[in-house]
């Protein structure tokens, strides 16, 4: 693994420089005369109330964020893509803007999760920044809406991947059961503690990044490919264009959610940033080698029609049917350690709503023995449960993900200039590089790329991201209810 101690470096050179640069600016906080304005709605970092156990490491934390954005995307969506854009430099073109604008975003959530390391990630930062009814908006979409959904559906792939590693029919009760069973056993494992949780990402992620790196290596060093599959391609229709950046947003969707425990990771202040970064880098390395790896072995024409197969498809030909059955093993650790990390970091803003009065308070309780937030763990489980027996239209769903969750972070990422003004005096360990411009090119990128899905799927008749849109704006009144309801003052 030389690449990835080499990024570790380079990210340890990287936070040392910034420190070096950012010391004049943060010197005078270290007096402990840190400045919170009146509109502050959290107590700072160091008062807060902390039961949760720091538990998780460097290599924990970035096993995790690596482990929960690297699940299905890459080894299903390109076929998808391909046959939406038949076009090799358009398709590559899409992976490696969308990973710039996706590192871009991840730098400004590493200075948010360095100023408020706390359990809850973007929930928390959207309730410093914007108050309230803001924060609880994204957590009821989080707690009832996106986040069992997500599990539910990558539960359901998995369950569908594992029938044909067997070579079983793929009957809709059978996936349901070993669904069911997949998110069980996995509730109870991070229940029994985060560090549980971590290990599994650590080993899920080595497995899924070993096989993404046999199918680079293995297709330009054995594969019997060609440079010419990367000329050509047919025309690149809007609508087409459109609907192929959900399915690349998708694919990159997961990485916030490592902010989430924050509030579990040994010094985070410190950590933070080099778990986001870092990982962001495999991440995109690995999302634009795959493509050119897929890209190299077969036509875009041919890759167009492989669908979930295309791994499979590629390490038979390398290596055999051996090869193809163990990349097919590898994909299913890939989405079981995507559910793992979703199941270990999401249920964080549950516990986080309830500890700031804003959900049910036994959501906010932590296990005596284990120190995890058992209550929101269990109640996430059941719900994804209850969203697997219901489970219809997987690309259909993920598009709506998309919208949502990233309409969310555009929210989040702007936090970064509520807080230089808001919080101008606390402590920053890390901040954002080429501050205003990172943060603003993650901002109108997303803005552009969610724009451009919502067209492109009305244009087909797919309103799922309006209906998405909607339900997030009902959490409005959905709040002012539930504060008359407490009557929070």
């Amino acid at each position: 693994m030389v690449w990835f101690n080499c990024i570790t470096a380079f990210s340890t050179i990287l936070d040392d420089a910034a420190s070096d640069a950012n010391g004049r600016v943060d010197s005078g906080s270290d007096r402990g005369h840190v400045r919170f304005t009146k509109s502050s709605l959290t107590p700072p970092v160091h008062s807060q109330a902390h039961d949760l156990r720091r538990v998780i490491g460097f290599a924990g934390g970035t096993a995790l964020i690596v482990g929960i954005t690297i699940g299905s995307g890459i080894f299903r969506k390109p076929p998808t893509i391909a046959a939406l854009v038949p076009n090799p430099l358009v398709i590559l073109g899409l992976w490696t803007a969308f990973g710039l604008i996706s590192i871009c975003g991840a730098l400004a959530v590493a200075e948010l999760s360095s100023l408020l390391p706390r359990p809850g990630g973007v929930y928390v930062f959207l309730r410093e920044a914007y108050g309230d009814a803001a924060a609880f908006v994204f957590g009821w979409l989080y707690v009832l809406v996106t986040t069992p959904t997500a599990v539910a559906a990558l539960a359901t792939v998995f369950s569908e991947f594992l029938l044909n590693l067997l070579g079983m029919p793929v009957d809709p009760s059978t996936v349901q059961m070993i669904a069911i069973a997949a998110i069980i056993i996995l509730t109870c494992a991070n229940v029994l503690g985060a560090r549980v949780g971590a290990a599994v990402s650590e080993v899920t992620t080595l497995v899924k990044v070993t096989a993404l790196a046999a199918i680079i290596f293995g297709a330009f060093l054995l594969g019997d490919g060609s440079l010419s599959h990367f000329r050509g391609g047919g025309g690149v229709q809007g609508s087409g264009l459109a609907r192929a950046v959900a399915s690349v947003i998708w694919t990159y969707d997961g990485w916030v959610a490592v902010s989430m425990i924050a509030g579990e990771v040994v010094a985070p202040e410190r950590q933070m940033k080099r778990i986001i970064i870092v990982g962001m880098l495999v991440i995109v390395t690995l999302y634009i080698g795959a493509n050119l790896a897929y890209l190299y072995m077969m036509p875009v024409s041919v890759m167009a029609q492989q669908k979930e197969a295309i791994a499979r498809t590629v390490m038979t030909a390398i290596a055999g049917p051996a090869g193809g059955a163990f990349i097919l093993l590898a994909i299913m650790t890939s989405v079981f350690g995507a559910l793992n990390g979703n199941l270990l970091a999401k249920p964080r803003v549950a516990y986080a709503m309830a500890r700031d009065g804003l959900t049910f308070s036994f959501l906010g309780k932590t296990h005596q023995r284990w120190s995890t937030p058992w209550a929101a763990l269990l109640t996430q489980g059941v719900v994804a449960i209850i969203m697997v027996l219901v489970l219809k239209d997987f690309d259909t769903l993920t598009t709506y993900f998309v919208v949502v969750e990233w309409a969310a972070l555009i929210f989040a990422v702007g936090a970064v200039f509520v807080l230089r003004r808001k919080m101008a005096e606390a402590p920053r360990p890390f901040r954002t590089p080429a501050y205003p411009w990172v943060p603003l090119f993650f901002v109108f990128g997303t803005v552009i790329g969610l724009s451009a899905i919502v067209w492109g799927e009305i244009q087909v008749g797919n309103f799922s991201p309006i209906y998405g849109l909607v339900i997030a704006v009902a959490g409005l009144p959905v709040f002012h209810l539930w504060k008359r309801l407490k009557r929070i003052p």
